[in-house]
């Protein structure tokens, strides 16, 4: 029987089965956002509730020749850290002063949404093309974690 999963590992298993719920077409990504070891709230990309799913209607942006992290503002889903911010603000939920565990380093624009949230740790998987993202994490005194641990076979986790 393997051991006992660490609390970093756990939330990012979650977050990896979350990101399964994905309908975008380019990456599947997810995100759980944590406070005290409790699952606040959780999201992942796609369109906006009662649209058509991307996987139906096919990527503008796939279809435009759009790089990975530029002109995000034609795509019709929304991000994953975006939707789970959004599910705890219809719900009530405060997210001041947790973490969030995503699969993908957060663009620009769910870096600014992250630091208006009152968020304190980012946790990711993956890297993602945004340098700016970066800097604007570290201005604002949030922590960024490029998790390094283990995949759920057991596998380290790529850099």
């Amino acid at each position: 029987m393997p051991g006992r999963p660490s609390w970093d590992e756990y939330f990012m298993q979650i977050t990896r089965q979350v990101a399964m719920r994905s309908t975008c077409l380019r990456r599947q990504v997810g995100a759980v956002i944590v406070k005290d070891k409790r699952i606040l709230s959780t999201g992942y990309n796609g369109a906006p509730s009662g649209f058509a799913h991307c996987s139906e209607t096919g990527c503008l942006r796939e279809q435009l020749h759009i790089p990975s992290g530029e002109r995000q503002e034609i795509c019709r889903g929304l991000h994953a850290e975006q939707n789970a911010i959004i599910q705890a603000a219809l719900h009530g939920v405060s997210v001041a002063g947790a973490d969030i565990y995503i699969t993908h380093q957060p663009c620009i624009t769910c870096a600014k949404m992250i630091i208006n949230a009152g968020i304190k740790k980012v946790i990711a998987f993956d890297s993602y093309p945004d340098e700016l993202a970066r800097s604007f994490l570290e201005q604002a005194g949030i922590e960024f974690v490029l998790w390094q641990g283990k995949d759920q076979e057991g596998n380290a986790c790529p850099d």
